[in-house]
């Protein structure tokens, strides 16, 4: 299935990349999938699986994750290895929207300390993303191709790149403004220049060693009793503080790369009222 979607030349590299991530959640949930014969696989194994996942998702990622299992499952139905598709009874999740419940100054503080002292391996990369992420408004896979020839310090921007080998959605370079605690970030990152693990990213200079913080974020959320956050609940972080700061929403749409003129952003933000604390006081 990869090398098929490989082969399609339409396929965004962001589109690639999430859908290689529901691949490998497929498997991290599901590990024995991979050495077991597909007339073996039970449609009790599949909802078995689909409940586990569900517990650890949200409704698009878990949809998003069941399509490739049920598109492995219908190769083997065409070739004749089986006869039914035991994937065939999970049952969708309902996708409905979530309010926004975001973390404020204190919780913030709390949550990258949390990160931080996880123990894991990548505990610091990982809070320095969650940093990137709620002090530029960037989506994941943008953040994860900044590279320091991006930063002008000059003009106080990080230059959100386009083009074909990265993953904004409409492909074009837009700045984003430098708040405070981003230049203290960055000059920290910069003092302290560390190699990614993955060696195809090692060499590039890329800002940030880690492309992904999800499950730190789902285990520091817990651990401090706060409501569970996204990889892009940060950067309705970033807009809501934008916006309570003063900043017009069509400011803050072009500076997340939004193309309507700050319809979808007066649609998500255009109802706050009440002023939440900066989180900026954390850097």
């Amino acid at each position: 299935m990869r090398g098929a979607t490989k082969a399609n030349p339409k396929i965004k590299a962001s589109t690639l990349e999430y859908r290689q991530k529901t691949i490998e959640a497929l498997y991290r949930w599901w590990p024995d999938l991979k050495e077991t014969k597909l007339k073996l696989v039970s449609d009790r194994a599949c909802l078995d699986w689909a409940k586990k996942l569900r517990a650890h998702y949200h409704a698009t990622r878990y949809n998003n994750t069941v399509d490739p299992l049920r598109h492995i499952l219908a190769i083997g139905v065409e070739r004749g290895v089986i006869y039914d598709n035991p994937a065939a009874t999970i049952n969708k999740a309902k996708v409905t929207g979530r309010k926004l419940e975001l973390p404020k100054k204190d919780e913030f503080a709390r949550l990258l300390s949390a990160i931080e002292k996880s123990g894991a391996w990548c505990a610091r990369d990982c809070a320095d993303l969650v940093r990137f992420l709620a002090y530029s408004g960037c989506r994941i896979n943008e953040a994860a191709h900044v590279t320091w020839k991006d930063v002008d310090g000059k003009k106080g921007v990080i230059w959100i790149n386009g083009n074909a080998e990265t993953s904004t959605k409409n492909g074009e370079i837009r700045p984003v403004p430098m708040i405070k605690p981003m230049r203290e970030l960055l000059g920290k990152l910069s003092v302290d220049l560390r190699q990614p693990r993955n060696a195809k990213r090692q060499g590039k200079g890329y800002v940030l060693t880690v492309t992904e913080c999800r499950e730190a974020l789902e285990t520091a959320c817990e651990k401090i009793g706060i409501p569970r956050l996204t990889h892009h609940d940060l950067r309705h972080l970033f807009a809501t503080q934008c916006i309570e700061s003063g900043l017009d929403i069509p400011t803050v749409s072009r500076w997340l790369g939004h193309k309507d003129g700050g319809a979808l952003a007066m649609r998500t933000y255009g109802h706050l009222k009440r002023t939440l604390p900066s989180h900026g006081g954390e850097g």
